[in-house]
This record gives structure tokens, C-alpha cells and sequence, in this order.
């Protein structure tokens, strides 16, 4: 187990791995390292995994011998015969519990550690997707925000030339203003943006434990749309889920629950020695040495650990019913995510080979002709709206292919 100093380090390691312009950029893999070394509630399950081990450690021990003393025939009143002055005794006694039932308290134990480590899999497979789809967010976030700034560029420069003819009678002093009133909007969008990118970054915080105000940016050159999907009729969910492991594990674990109780019918065995000192000369010094069983399959105790037994099996076959239910429910939403995967690459492909460059040559060939003073300022504006809006819907796009992409890896636990 790593201390939280040098989980410390790692994460300043990870952060400052490399700058641009004075700010850290961070890549995704490394996100996703300090997620696993530093969220605290992964920690609770690993936590919760080494408290079982460490109960299993003493679980084949047996409980703690006792020791006694007293008096023992001591007459209420004064007596002259020695012999009937009662006596002094010391006792010892130990409870031995049978191996077999040890062993079984021992690995049931241990079984309860590995749904713990199979929940923190779970857990982390959870936080991991999290962390995945807010850093596939921010990531759009930068796409708008150049598609944003380009805008602005170009409504201001629209607006510039605008201003210009306006002394020459050659603009419409509303079509400055709704010039004016369309660069503020773009403004406006910026200003949103950006905090919808601080909101990710302090989800980011959040997930690795680190300072909500630690700013950073994130390293967009190793992200790849494209995305090729397994078949998923070769794909075995049980060796990969870990719910599915966890609820394996909560299976064997209840089974060993069910072995740790039917040795309750098996006897426990009581030592006893007890050792008297006469009071009275004359006495001889005496023991006792008594050995006690229980009788666990009398009726009215054996009802208990029978029906617990029972109860356990139908438990079982609960588990097992989820269990089915799970895998044939994974099995028709991963051949649906596959199709939706597919068909968003495609929308994203038509966006950035055909529609988006066919807009963008309308708007280019408009403003040129508004700068030649062949065409009205409204046109131009209706031709960049389209072409900002048709851009945001791609980027929109591209947000929910990345959102199914992280969806499907879920799935699968990658």
C-alpha cells in the first residue's frame, strides 16, 4: 500500500508532466492514474478488503481460556470438626471448537474480502467512465471554443466593414445593430463556454481528490474519433464485468456461509479443572475434572442453523437469477450502443467532408461578394448563422458519439 505522501507525489508528477504556455496539461491515462491512487472511495473498499483479511487472520483461534477461584462448601456457621470447614478452589477451564468449523468461519471470511476487492473493480469502473466523459466534454468545450473565437472574428469583421459604408450610404443602420446585436450573442457564448470548461476541470478535481482550484488543461492531441468496436457476440461479459464478479463472488461467499453453518451441528467440547484446598487440617486437598459436549442436532436447537441453511440456498438462486438477467440484458444493449456508435461516425464524417465545407464555401463566397458590395449584409449573416449553427450541431455530434463510445467501454470495463 502506497503512503499518502508519495500518492501525493505521483499526482504532482502526473499534473506537471508537461506545460504549455505556463499551464499543465494533462492527458487522459493520467487522469485516470491519480483517479485510482487518490479517490477516497476507492480507498474505503480496499480499506474494507484488508479489515477481512486481517478478521480472517484470527479466525481459527479459539476463545481465551478462563480462570477462577472461590470457596467452595464453606458452612454458614462456625463448626469444630475440621473436616467440615470447607475448602479453597481454584479453577481452569477451555472451549474447544471444532477445526472444521474454524476453517470454515476463516474462508468465508476470506470470501468477504473478495467482494469488496470485486466492489472496488466495480467502483472504479464507475469513476473511470465519469472522468472519461467529462474529460470527452471539456474536449468539445475546446472545439466550440475555436469554432466561438473564428465566429467572432468574423461577425467583427462583418461589423467593421458595416460601420465603414455607413457614412457612404452604402449599410442600413440596422444592420449594424443586428451586426452588433449577433457579436455580443457570440460573446455571450464564449463567456458560457469557458465556465462550463471550469465546471469539468473542478469535476476533474473532485474525482482525483486534489484541489478544486488546481487548474490545468488538457492534452487533446492523443484523442482519436476513430473507434472500432468488438463483436460483440465474441465478447465474454463474465470475464469482464466486474458486477458479474462481484455477484460470482457474493455467490461462493454465501455458499461458504452455508458450509460455516452446517457445522453448527457439529459439537463444541469443554475442559474443566477445578482444584480444592482444604481449610481444615485433616482434609485431604481435592480436584475435579469435568469434559462437557454440546448437543447441537437436539430438535429445538437445530431448527435455527437448518432453516439459515435454507434461507442462504434461495439467496443463492436469487443471485444467480440476477446474474442471467444482467448478462442477457448487456448482451442486446451492446449490439444497440454498436449501431449508434456507427451511425454518429458517419454523421461526423458527412459533417467533415460534406456539409460543413459546403456551408463554409456559401458563407466565403457571400462575404466576398459583400466586400465587392454585390450582396446585402443580411444575406452574409443568415449564411454565417447557418454555418455557426450547423457546426455547433457537429460538435454536438461529436460530444454524444464520445459520451456512447465511453458508455460501451463501461460495458465492456475497459
Amino acid at each position: 500500500m502506497m503512503s499518502n505522501t508519495k500518492i501525493s507525489l505521483l499526482a504532482i508528477m502526473l499534473l506537471i508532466g508537461s506545460q504549455v504556455n505556463g499551464q499543465h496539461r494533462v492527458s487522459l491515462d493520467s487522469i485516470l492514474t491519480v483517479v485510482k491512487e487518490r479517490n477516497p472511495m476507492l480507498k474505503s473498499y480496499s480499506s474494507r478488503a484488508d479489515a477481512m483479511n486481517e478478521y480472517a487472520k484470527g479466525a481459527k483461534s479459539w476463545m481465551a481460556p478462563e480462570v477462577g477461584g472461590g470457596f467452595w462448601m464453606l458452612p454458614y456457621r462456625k463448626v469444630e470438626d475440621p473436616r467440615d470447614k470447607g475448602q479453597i478452589m481454584l479453577s481452569v477451564q477451555q472451549k474447544f471448537t471444532s477445526p472444521a468449523k474454524l476453517r470454515a468461519n476463516q474462508g468465508y471470511l476470506e470470501s468477504k474480502a473478495a467482494i469488496e476487492q470485486a466492489s472496488e473493480k466495480y467502483v472504479f469502473n464507475e469513476l473511470r467512465a465519469q472522468a472519461k466523459t467529462a474529460y470527452y466534454q471539456w474536449l468539445v468545450l475546446e472545439k466550440k471554443k475555436t469554432v466561438l473565437k473564428e465566429n467572432e472574428e468574423i461577425i467583427g469583421l462583418v461589423l467593421k466593414i458595416a460601420q465603414l459604408r455607413y457614412p457612404y450610404n452604402q449599410s442600413k443602420l440596422g444592420n449594424i445593430y443586428k451586426a452588433e446585436g449577433r457579436l455580443q450573442e457570440v460573446r455571450n457564448m464564449m463567456l458560457m463556454n469557458d465556465n462550463q470548461i471550469v465546471q469539468k476541470n473542478i469535476l476533474l478535481n473532485e474525482l482525483m481528490n486534489v484541489p478544486s482550484d488546481l487548474r490545468f488543461s488538457i492534452d487533446t492531441t492523443r484523442i482519436s474519433n476513430k473507434f472500432l468496436p468488438e463483436a460483440t457476440d465474441t465478447i465474454d461479459f463474465a470475464e469482464r464485468r466486474s458486477d458479474i464478479r462481484r455477484i460470482d463472488k457474493s455467490i461462493q461467499s454465501m455458499k461458504l456461509n452455508q458450509v460455516l453453518e452446517s457445522y453448527q451441528s457439529k459439537p463444541d467440547f469443554n475442559l474443566s479443572f477445578n482444584h480444592m484446598f482444604a481449610r481444615g487440617t485433616g482434609m485431604p486437598n481435592q480436584f475435579m475434572l469435568l469434559g462437557m459436549i454440546s448437543i447441537p442436532i437436539a430438535p429445538w436447537s437445530s431448527k435455527m442453523y437448518k432453516s439459515n441453511i435454507q434461507g442462504m440456498g434461495k439467496e443463492i438462486e436469487a443471485m444467480k437469477s440476477e446474474r442471467t438477467a444482467i448478462l442477457n440484458e448487456l448482451q442486446g444493449m451492446t449490439n444497440s450502443m454498436v449501431t449508434e456508435i456507427t451511425t454518429l461516425s458517419r454523421q461526423i464524417e458527412n459533417y467533415e467532408k460534406r456539409i460543413v465545407p459546403a456551408l463554409r464555401k456559401n458563407y466565403e463566397t457571400l462575404m466576398l461578394a459583400y466586400e465587392e458590395n454585390k450582396e446585402e449584409l443580411p444575406i452574409v449573416i443568415d449564411a454565417w448563422e447557418t454555418l455557426n449553427m450547423t457546426q455547433m450541431q457537429y460538435l454536438e455530434t461529436v460530444q454524444k458519439y464520445y459520451e456512447m463510445v465511453v458508455s460501451y467501454e463501461k460495458q465492456l470495463e475497459k
